[in-house]
């Protein structure tokens, strides 16, 4: 194809919506421009071409038998490219937005918030896929995931979501009367944690401890840890967001918190999204902004 000989877009779109129209006023509240506007456009045709494309001798504007020519052979030319547009919008709109998210965080933030969603956006179908495993972010798998830690990951789009630092907390009626414990004690109590994660023997390891084999650890659902450290059942590794009232109740004591910025993270892959990817993301922020 000679593309240094087509004429201007702008051009072909003005007489197409002419041909369409057959009328300039019309023509130019389709393309949202000035009659003017379409009629420079059609003067800038002919004179690239060459051709007249338009007889003006009579009240209105008529299409010549070269401009008819014309007319047919762009009216399918947008056509067919209206058509692939339309395809590609559209392709993938019945299939649900999937989430990947642990379930803690499932549990915890999005579940209490999701009738407001279903409720706001009846249309837009969900797939939660509670796993703390990361996930290769691609066309038709996984839309969005959220994940907890600086937001610096290669390769993808991050943003902050909700920034709350990792704390350690139990239950007073497993800590007792004692109010000081230093990793290597918590290292000899039982620990609660996600099945799939290391957070417990990881944290312990930064901090000069392990876990002692006699202690017990007990890998479990997210959204069943902290129902487990509210009765006593273990010490675990959670962000402060979620245990935040439990603390200030009494119910859950803070024995440590991380000193840094850390957050879920909304991830998106650094390719287009589609519309009800983009919906939820927005409404994601409008929920952390308080909105």
């Amino acid at each position: 194809m000679d593309w240094l000989n087509l004429p201007p877009l702008a051009a072909l779109r003005a007489f197409a919506a002419f041909a369409e129209h057959r009328n300039i006023v019309k023509a130019g509240a389709a393309l949202n421009v000035s009659h003017a506007a379409i009629s420079q456009q059609l003067r800038a045709l002919e004179a690239h071409l060459g051709v007249t494309l338009l007889d003006r001798t009579g009240k209105t504007l008529v299409l010549t038998s070269d401009g008819e020519h014309l007319a047919r052979g762009v009216q399918l030319g947008f056509g067919a490219i209206h058509a692939a547009v339309s395809d590609l919008v559209h392709a993938g709109e019945d299939r649900p937005v999937h989430i990947s998210l642990t379930a803690s965080f499932a549990a915890s933030w999005l579940m209490p918030r999701l009738p407001m969603f279903r409720s706001d956006h009846p249309g837009i179908d969900l797939t939660l896929d509670p796993s703390p495993e990361l996930v290769d972010l691609r066309p038709g798998g996984v839309d969005v995931a959220i994940r907890y830690g600086a937001g610096d990951w290669p390769g993808v789009r991050s943003e902050m979501l909700l920034q709350t630092p990792m704390v350690i907390v139990a239950a007073p009626s497993l800590l007792g009367s004692r109010s000081e414990w230093s990793p290597a004690d918590l290292a000899r109590l039982p620990w609660l944690e996600e099945v799939g994660t290391t957070e417990a023997s990881t944290w312990l390891a930064q901090h000069g401890a392990a876990m002692d084999p006699g202690a017990g650890r007990t890998s479990l659902p997210g959204n069943l840890v902290l129902e487990g450290v509210r009765a006593g059942q273990g010490v675990t590794v959670t962000v402060r967001h979620f245990v935040e009232r439990d603390i200030v109740a009494g119910r859950l004591a803070e024995l440590h918190v991380a000193p840094d910025a850390r957050g879920y993270h909304i991830v998106t892959a650094q390719t287009p999204q589609r519309k009800a990817v983009k919906t939820f993301v927005g409404w994601l922020k409008r929920q952390a902004n308080g909105v």
